[in-house]
Formats: C-alpha cells, structure tokens, sequence
C-alpha cells in the first residue's frame, strides 16, 4: 500500500471529486483532505492510499494535470523531517 500526496487542490475540492480523480487508477483504499479548521475548506492538499503499482499509475497520469485551472503536484509522500534536516526516527 502506498500513500500518495496531492498538491495545489482548489479550496472546494471534495473528497468525492479526488476519489473520482484517482479511480480512474485503480481502487482508493482511504483518502484524507487537509482542511481549514475555522472553514472546513480545503487547504490545497491531501493523501490518498492506493496499491503500489496503481499508485505510481496515478502519479503519472495525473501529476501536472489541472483541476478547475490549477495544475496538480502528484507524487509519493516523502518520510516527514526533523528541524536539523534529517529524517524523522520512529
């Protein structure tokens, strides 16, 4: 299983449209939208978890494409650093 992250999302994205977006790859096995607190609009990204092959079918075909006139930033999550600029041990 992959997590894949989603950049540069309008703030009315919902998670029915990603979920559309990415079946188109394959089956989305869990998708979180980051959202404003006060709002509860969308802060512009978010991850989906997909199988590993239609995960990397996914950031193909959908990384760069646009998304009502922003284009999407599509690719694997990256392991979170610490503030020195190494990894995150866990």
């Amino acid at each position: 299983m992959k997590t894949v992250f989603i950049g540069n999302l309008p703030s009315d994205t919902t998670e029915q449209e990603v979920t559309d977006l990415f079946s188109a790859y394959g089956r989305v096995h869990g998708l979180r939208l980051t959202r404003d607190v006060f709002s509860g609009l969308c802060r512009g990204f978010g991850f989906v978890k997909m199988e590993g092959h239609e995960a990397r079918a996914a950031i193909g075909g959908l990384n760069g494409q646009e998304l009502r006139g922003q284009r999407l930033k599509v690719n694997e999550e990256r392991a979170p650093t610490n503030a020195r600029g190494g990894r995150r041990h866990r």
